[in-house]
């Protein structure tokens, strides 16, 4: 598979503008994001081989909603609200560990099997009697694509996962991702003073990379390629040039690693970065897989966290060439992180009227149009207090009836 890194054809007149200044301080269309997007579209919890063994769990939450992934006594994956049907008690505090023959919620000790009906409350006598299943655990809808465990608590329209990806897959089979081991290095999480959307423009486009990374662009140099979102997926893919290595961390990483042999010769040479909308994008490196997601907290407020997995043959000299890699990685997101803020400071600034996009951010310009498909509000000016989930609610109305 050869990789084009000629750049994705854009259009001679196109809307340069970002979106309203306004969706960015609005609590009402924070809560509408919640849940029009992070409610209703799959996100990524753990991959499979987190949790290898029965009773083994991983719990997260997001944008308020509390999500308990588990492996039972059958080997199948279930999903559950983090929720307990007495008192609304998490029903495991921890975000990993192993729950053994059942779980038990710590508040009052009602019991759980590990296929989330209700094995018992405690001192039942001072209850009805509870149907096992009625009185269960909350299923949440789940999908697994490659091993990678994903769960949606709102029916939504985004496809499974498999078909979501389907346009890329020739790529991501090299990978083997079914049989990749957590790397050791557990889940990490990191607090962003931005509006969640402010990562996304960030993240969304590589025209920034050569003055804002050094690291990556002593990596690539010109061979870095976005291809803007469509069909709910885009991609990025930066190929090694020719010596790079003027910083340490590149020069060693690019003199040690071997990389796999299922990998065709150009991405053997090659980090791929894939994107879901709205807020995952998976890093495929040949020495390693990692992923980040972003949640919105509350205006101005925006938790990051993600995850890395390494090879299931990984070697001495792979294992070496990943700490390489995981520290041209932290570079990198460090370097974003004060991108991210100061793109968030600048909407304060009296002198602010808004951004100019240029075609090497079409991209930016793909995801904003993909918002608008959720809030074509976006298109308005911002409408009164208590009205934009109403307003918006029409709006896509009218453009179903068009359609």
């Amino acid at each position: 598979m050869t990789i084009d890194h000629t750049q994705t054809e854009i259009p001679a007149e196109w809307d340069r503008r970002g979106l309203p200044t306004w969706s960015f301080f609005s609590s009402e269309m924070l809560e509408a994001e919640k849940d029009l997007l992070f409610r209703s579209h799959w996100q990524l919890v753990c991959h499979m081989s987190d949790i290898p063994n029965s009773g083994d769990f991983i719990a997260c939450d997001f944008v308020g909603e509390r999500a308990l992934v588990i492996r039972g006594h059958d080997n199948q994956i279930r999903a559950f609200h983090n929720l307990c049907r007495h008192r609304g008690s998490r029903v495991v505090g921890q975000d990993t560990g192993n729950c053994r023959s059942a779980i038990i919620c710590p508040f009052h000790g009602w019991v759980y099997n590990l296929d989330g009906t209700l094995r018992g409350p405690a001192q039942p006598q001072s209850l009805p009697d509870l149907d096992p299943l009625e009185y269960g655990l909350k299923s949440i809808e789940l999908d697994i694509w490659k091993g990678f465990v994903f769960v949606r608590f709102k029916p939504g329209p985004q496809p499974p996962m498999s078909q979501v990806l389907q346009r890329f897959s020739k790529e991501t089979d090299q990978y083997n991702l079914g049989t990749i081991l957590p790397s050791g290095d557990g889940y990490w999480t990191e607090e962003v003073a931005a509006n969640w959307k402010c990562v996304r423009d960030v993240d969304n486009e590589g025209y920034h990379v050569p003055l804002a990374h050094p690291g990556l662009h002593d990596l690539f140099g010109a061979n870095y390629h976005d291809e803007p979102l469509r069909s709910g997926i885009s991609k990025s893919i930066g190929s090694f040039r020719a010596n790079a290595g003027r910083q340490w961390s590149v020069r060693n990483y690019v003199s040690i690693l071997e990389p796999p042999q299922d990998l065709d010769k150009d991405h053997q040479n090659a980090w791929l970065y894939i994107g879901i909308f709205p807020n995952l994008v998976f890093g495929l490196y040949p020495d390693s897989v990692i992923f980040y997601q972003e949640f919105p907290i509350e205006l101005g407020k925006t938790i990051q966290r993600g995850s890395s997995y390494r090879h299931a043959n990984e070697n001495r000299r792979m294992r070496l060439s990943r700490y390489l890699s995981k520290r041209i990685d932290r570079m990198t997101s460090k370097e974003d992180e004060q991108l991210i803020q100061w793109s968030w400071e600048a909407a304060f600034s009296s002198g602010f009227d808004g951004i100019l996009l240029s075609d090497l951010e079409y991209g930016v310009h793909s995801y904003h149009n993909a918002l608008r498909e959720f809030f074509p509000i976006l298109n308005e000016n911002e409408p009164a207090e208590g009205m934009l989930a109403l307003r918006n609610t029409e709006l896509l109305s009218s453009n179903t009836d068009q359609n």
